[in-house]
């Protein structure tokens, strides 16, 4: 898998963490209802790997789930093993990275530094998470991309309903949000249908800012 091509077809990334399991497929029914199909199980949270191939299962080939904060390689063994479909890490950690190309897996791989960016590439990963992305300056995306400039990013770690559509506009070619992909009150009460609601804006936000910098690309050129 491409995770360039992932994050084209699919610009936000949704972020399970510690989300009950028996709340895993109505949680995840409100993200896909709301246009959102790529999914990320943090693999720190409980019941990670069950939820991976819950969601597998239940949803097969309509939507795409990895395997977040594989900092293991037995945490990534394990959610391979589980299902999982690409594998993200918050930082460039060469085993991590090693593993991956030798096994031909996809992986979205932390990167902050562009010291961490040189260390992808060198392994062959030219798409990244940017994390924390929320903390670093608006313009640090096409600092990162003049020196390397055949990679892309994934916005990461401070994402919410009112920045997403900058994270786009800046050139970010997806973001992942956890719990801010849908309110707090609606997953504690169990309203699914507001928690498709957000996640609706969300996603138009979204490809409202993507199509603003494509449009600004377009008219440099």
């Amino acid at each position: 898998m491409d995770t360039r091509q992932l994050f084209e077809q699919n610009p936000i990334l949704a972020i399970m963490r510690n989300v009950p399991l028996e709340d895993t497929l109505d949680y995840a029914e409100a993200v896909v209802n709301g246009g959102v199909k790529c999914f990320e199980v943090a693999l720190n949270g409980s019941d990670a790997c069950r939820q991976i191939t819950l969601l597998r299962r239940a949803f097969g080939g309509d939507i795409t789930v990895g395997a977040g904060t594989a900092i293991t390689v037995e945490r990534a063994r394990n959610a391979m093993e589980a299902g999982a479909e690409f594998l993200l890490t918050p930082s460039a950690q060469p085993e991590i990275l090693a593993y991956c190309r030798e096994r031909g897996i996809a992986l979205l791989p932390g990167a902050l530094t562009p010291t961490d960016v040189a260390l992808c590439v060198t392994h062959g990963f030219h798409t990244m998470k940017l994390f924390p992305a929320g903390d670093m300056p608006a313009n640090y995306i096409k600092s990162l991309k003049g020196p390397f400039d055949g990679t892309d990013y994934v916005a990461i770690g401070g994402v919410d309903s009112q920045n997403i559509g900058s994270f786009f506009r800046t050139g970010f070619l997806g973001a992942g949000l956890g719990s801010n992909i849908m309110p707090a009150e609606a997953v504690r009460a169990r309203d699914w249908k507001m928690g498709t609601a957000w996640v609706k804006k969300l996603v138009a936000a979204a490809l409202d800012g993507r199509a603003v910098f494509e449009q600004i690309r377009r008219d440099k050129e």
